[in-house]
């Protein structure tokens, strides 16, 4: 038994890596730049505000780890450097990205955004006397040719800009110079391109000195990193969340165990009577029944005082304080989840009365059934004694799903219930590309696929000790 567990063990690991890296690798094809979401993107009125802000969102993509490349190496073109990680701001390096696929001459295309950072510098320089009309213009022109790369758009802003200096003497003795430098550079990289640089296969390796591995082994000292949306640590927000999941998941289990499985043997020992097709057709109809159409007819009718059935609180999770009294809480608790646990629990309940029904109706048709009952067992006997154990395994099986279930939760029945769990969580961080929340999700419902997959093993052993696990060794 040790050995078949080590054995196991051993091969989950490098399934757990792959769906690290699959998960990983996912949340950099996102558009969503979390430095920019956390920074403060006031318009600097300065060069020190400038410099300022930078430096608070240098510290940012530091914080959350984004200032490192993202994997042990990288596979691209010779004519994109390996330093381009560095650069924050996620449209400044996808502009810079794009202007080396279109011409491959980086070192040129280096040039010409340092010019435009030594231009928007002079520009934050320029006397407050100068009217507003004239300035706003320059500021929006810089900023905007440091995010684009299309030659139109590029070509328009520098129109604007040109235009904008020549209107005004002082704009022009101050701002010409350098930005002739911007627009000469501009010209040399779209004369001189080194385009056959981007045929050429490259490798940049990294070392252990990147996001994945940082992330990686974090994560399995439990520590899950930062939010990008609050910066709080995210083994907060998943604690937070999942202690409301784990309650309802965990009681709607244990009730729908105890209740499907004498049900499905009660089904099964009546089949083909009427006992047998009532309780089938109360089952279908538990399955039928949507939860999220149930959750909304019970807050309609039995949470609110128009129908004089307001029995239940409508949401939520109790407004006791931690400093009251610890039963007052738990009571208060229980009165808030009665409904929420009942809408998670029927249709489980359904389909393993079902699952457990069919199972034990085929075991119940072999010959050392009919051997048993030729000797004069009685039924219940029979059933609970030689037929129930071997039934059991495809609601063992079950137990592989049930257990990542348990983790990610219910979003339509925490949503309508008011419930802050698991579901709702994810659900959230998805659409606000909060990744490091979405992939500890994603990697702790994994090891709870695979740790169900391992107990179901051990269980089919419990059950059947014909079931030698040195066969699958």
């Amino acid at each position: 038994m040790t050995k078949y567990i080590l054995h196991r063990i051993l091969l989950f690991i490098p399934t757990l890596l792959a769906v690290s890296m699959i998960a990983f690798g996912l949340s950099k094809m996102s558009n969503n730049d979390p430095v920019e979401n956390l920074c403060q993107q006031e318009e600097p009125n300065s060069a020190a505000a400038l410099a300022r802000q930078n430096k608070e969102c240098q510290q940012i993509a530091a914080d959350l780890g984004l200032d490192k490349p993202a994997f042990y190496f990288a596979f691209r073109a010779k004519a994109f450097p390996d330093s381009l990680y560095q650069i924050y701001d996620l449209n400044e390096r996808m502009a810079r990205q794009n202007l080396i696929a279109q011409y491959g001459n980086w070192s040129l295309i280096e040039v010409y955004f340092r010019q435009l950072y030594q231009l928007n510098q002079q520009v934050l320089g320029l006397p407050d006397s100068l009217s507003n009309d004239l300035v706003s213009p320059i500021k929006s022109g810089v900023n905007q040719l440091n995010i684009h790369y299309e030659h139109e758009r590029i070509h328009y802003f520098l129109e604007e800009i040109a235009a904008t200096i020549q209107q005004n003497a002082t704009l022009k003795q101050q701002l010409y110079s350098s930005f002739q430098n911007v627009v000469s550079v501009y010209s040399d990289v779209r004369n001189r391109p080194t385009k056959g640089l981007l045929y050429i296969p490259t490798i940049h390796g990294y070392g252990l000195d990147n996001q994945y591995h940082h992330w990686i082994s974090n994560f399995l000292t439990g520590d899950f990193g930062i939010s990008y949306y609050d910066r709080r640590p995210v083994a907060t927000r998943i604690w937070e969340a999942v202690q409301w999941t784990l309650i309802i998941n965990i009681a709607s289990i244990i009730l729908a165990y105890l209740i499907a499985i004498p049900l499905g043997v009660f089904s099964a020992k009546n089949r083909g009577n009427w006992k047998d097709q009532m309780t089938s057709t109360f089952l279908f109809m538990l399955y039928a029944l949507p939860s999220f159409w149930v959750a909304t007819m019970l807050i309609v009718f039995v949470t609110t005082s128009e129908y004089n059935m307001d029995f239940f609180p409508t949401g939520g999770v109790g407004n006791l304080k931690d400093t009251a009294p610890f039963w007052d809480r738990f009571w208060e608790t229980v009165y808030h989840l009665i409904l929420p646990v009942f809408c998670v629990t029927y249709t489980s309940l359904a389909f393993i009365a079902r699952q457990m029904r069919g199972s034990l109706v085929e075991v119940l048709d072999q010959d050392f059934i009919k051997t048993a009952k030729a000797k004069g067992l009685s039924t219940q006997k029979t059933i609970w004694k030689h037929a129930f154990r071997n039934a059991l395994f495809p609601i063992i099986t079950l137990i592989a799903s049930i257990l990542p279930a348990t983790l990610a939760g219910s979003l339509i029945i925490e949503v309508i219930f008011g419930i802050p769990g698991m579901g709702r969580l994810a659900y959230q961080a998805l659409f606000q590309s909060d990744w490091p929340v979405v992939y500890t999700v994603l990697m702790l419902a994994a090891i709870l696929t695979m740790i169900g997959m391992l107990l179901a093993d051990i269980f089919y052993t419990i059950a059947d000790p014909r079931v030698r696990l040195s066969k699958s060794e």
